[in-house]
């Protein structure tokens, strides 16, 4: 008799989880609240770091998630796993939770919750929710910064060839550029291409960038490099003039591809004269 009733509960727990979940997809706020003790603590992915406590917090905690779901996101149940006792009862459940391109790129990833319920007069309630991502594997940030780097080895190319669309290619529409020339900064990918168009065509012959020194951050759709850039060109007499360069490049990933949001590009200065120094070498 009370094995069955503890799959009674199971049963009734589980509805109640996919109910939960149905009104979250839906945006259905008061759907999503149904079934919450008032003093629900709720360790979620974002802060505050001790958790969100109170049935008040726990729903001003979700409409930005709604409306990030509303998007056009997904929140799907995988597996739902529940353990019911006399008074108290847990479950775990296992979601795919993102964009379709995140999930198109990592169909495996899963966001993990944890429920912890308890019986008030024969009704069960969830008292406790702890969400979590896992952390990205080292495989993932490995292959992030080889796309990063193969990235810079086409732009490499494509300078020598003074390829200027494909330079542009990778270049997001609302990036920021802090160039080495005026003005101080260069938005949009116009302004950048126009950049770049007058670097290609400033030599009499081949253009060359390289960045030896390429160091490659890389975490989830983010990544960061920096390194000394090389450029070589031949000036209006056909001699080859190089200078080095100090720069720092942003990218974000989106449709599974990376495209560069923000760059900084510097000279140094003489602090003695003020002087922009191109005849630095490393």
């Amino acid at each position: 008799m009370v094995v069955q009733q503890h799959r009674d509960d199971e049963k009734l727990i589980t509805d109640l989880i996919e109910h939960w979940v149905a009104a979250i997809q839906a945006g259905d706020l008061p759907g999503v609240l149904a079934n919450h003790a008032d003093d629900i603590v709720m360790f979620d992915v974002p802060p505050p770091q001790d958790g969100v406590r109170g049935i008040d917090a726990y729903r001003d905690a979700w409409p930005p998630f709604l409306r990030w779901l509303a998007g056009g996101a997904v929140f799907e149940i995988v597996t739902t796993d529940v353990t019911a006792g006399a008074e108290v009862a847990f479950a775990h459940v296992l979601l795919r939770c993102g964009t379709p391109d995140d999930l198109a790129r990592r169909p495996d990833h899963r966001l993990r919750i944890t429920l912890g319920l308890r019986k008030e007069a024969d009704r069960w309630l969830i008292a406790h929710e702890h969400h979590s991502f896992p952390l990205a594997e080292p495989a993932d940030r490995a292959a992030a910064e080889l796309e990063i780097r193969a990235l810079h080895e086409q732009w490499f190319e494509q300078t020598a060839a003074k390829d200027l669309d494909g330079l542009m290619a990778a270049i997001a529409d609302d990036v920021v550029s802090y160039e080495h020339i005026t003005p101080l900064e260069h938005i949009g990918q116009a302004q950048v291409r126009q950049v770049c168009q007058d670097g290609l065509e400033a030599g009499t012959g081949e253009v060359t960038w390289q960045v030896p020194n390429l160091t490659v951050v890389a975490a989830d759709d983010l990544a960061v490099a920096w390194g000394l850039n090389r450029v070589q060109a031949a000036g209006p007499d056909g001699q080859l003039i190089e200078t080095w360069s100090r720069g720092t490049r942003v990218f974000r990933r989106t449709d599974s591809a990376w495209s560069m949001v923000h760059q900084h590009l510097s000279y140094p200065l003489d602090p003695q004269t003020g002087a922009v120094r191109t005849d630095l070498r490393p």
